[in-house]
């Protein structure tokens, strides 16, 4: 009896192993560090209502100083994860900490801060999360760092920790300080 090698049971083992290898490189690099083709281009300009008192605040407001957007929501779990490294960070008040409530209602976001305590400098709100497309939120919570120049330096997908505030965001905010 003749055996017949057939090509068409190759094609999809080598497809289906070539997949495997692509997801497997995949699945070994950290999704904290998805590159932001932000990184080093001007912060996207707007003008939002404050969720607390009046008034309306946009990056131009910070022009010359440096400072944090930190977009959150109170339908957020991992938003609370990160608060509490958030409230110990604004004690130190090295620089303004600005939060954007990204597609929440005001009462909501204001219930938020009063339950959970503000460590923002200040808190604007992106009600249809027009803002948030503009700076390229995969999803909240997320950390910009923007320098003197209003340019993006550096962008933290995920909740801030303790680790990331020590060893990557306080060093940059004191470089860029200087």
């Amino acid at each position: 009896m003749k055996s017949r090698f057939n090509v068409w049971y190759v094609i999809p083992l080598l497809a289906f192993g070539g997949l495997a290898t692509f997801m497997g490189l995949g699945l070994s690099h950290d999704p904290h560090e998805v590159p932001s083709p932000f990184i080093g281009k001007p912060a996207p300009d707007f003008r939002l209502p404050k969720l607390e008192g009046d008034g309306t605040f946009g990056p131009a407001d910070y022009r010359g100083k440096v400072w944090l957007l930190n977009v959150w929501a109170s339908w957020c779990v991992s938003c609370r994860e990160e608060h509490p490294v958030l409230l110990k960070y604004s004690r130190l008040n090295q620089v303004p900490l600005v939060g954007l409530d990204y597609k929440d209602q005001a009462d909501d976001g204001r219930k938020w801060v009063d339950q959970y305590g503000n460590p923002y400098t200040l808190t604007v709100m992106d009600v249809d999360g027009r803002v948030g497309i503009d700076y390229g939120v995969y999803g909240v919570p997320e950390t910009y760092v923007i320098d003197k120049n209003g340019t993006i330096r550096y962008k933290q997908i995920g909740p801030i920790t303790e680790e990331v505030l020590q060893k990557t965001l306080m060093p940059m905010i004191a470089e860029l300080q200087k």
